[in-house]
């Protein structure tokens, strides 16, 4: 699984790295959502947004995209890449946050935005960012869990309204304008190993870009 959920209180690069300096932290599958979503789509070229241990960067690389792998933990891109590597299969990482990070395939044809711990700012940055980043024809596809345990959140040192939801997204599309929203569901989920195992319910929101 190559989730960023907001259950965990790290933000930095240093905490990130830490994180996925030991033991493996996901299930090291493609995540649900993003299998079915994806599965119609002509492959181009994809971003994945917080790739994590690289279980959906290389799922996309397999069934044909050109993917880039963007992660804050320059851990996680290695581990991305290293996956890659043993899977045969081309994955060019950037260890950057979403906001710094130098994209020089951009825009993209899909941008898989998955368990996402963006921070949100009150002009919406990391909002206006991924829609920036969708080619025109393109897909911005956003999965995040549902039914969060707030207090359980706030004791981690987590404040889950701090980031970025699928809805806000969404409505930051709706308010720009050139786009459809395609899919904007709540959805269960089937995962049995991971560190994100627990959460059995998600919010997908899929875009398409006119």
């Amino acid at each position: 699984m190559s989730e960023h959920h907001v259950g965990h209180p790290a933000h930095s690069a240093e905490e990130w790295d830490e994180r996925y300096s030991g033991e493996q932290v996901w299930s090291g599958d493609p995540n649900e959502a993003l299998v079915a979503e994806a599965a119609g789509l002509r492959p181009g070229r994809a971003l994945d947004v917080g790739c994590g241990e690289g279980a959906d960067s290389v799922w996309l690389a397999g069934q044909g995209w050109q993917v880039t792998a963007l992660d804050i933990s320059a851990k996680a891109v290695a581990r991305t890449e290293a996956m890659a590597a043993t899977a045969g299969v081309r994955v060019e990482g950037v260890a950057a946050g979403l906001l710094e990070a130098s994209l020089p395939g951009a825009p993209y044809d899909l941008v898989s935005v998955m368990y996402p711990a963006l921070l949100r700012s009150p002009t919406g940055e990391a909002e206006r960012r991924l829609l920036d980043l969708v080619a025109p024809g393109g897909t911005l596809l956003v999965v995040h869990h549902a039914d969060i345990d707030r207090d359980h959140a706030l004791e981690q040192g987590c404040d889950p309204d701090d980031y970025v939801s699928p809805d806000q997204v969404r409505g930051a599309a709706v308010e720009r304008g050139g786009w459809d929203v395609e899919v904007d569901e709540r959805r269960g989920r089937a995962v049995a190993l991971g560190a994100g195992a627990h959460h059995k319910t998600d919010l997908v929101v899929r875009l398409h870009r006119r």
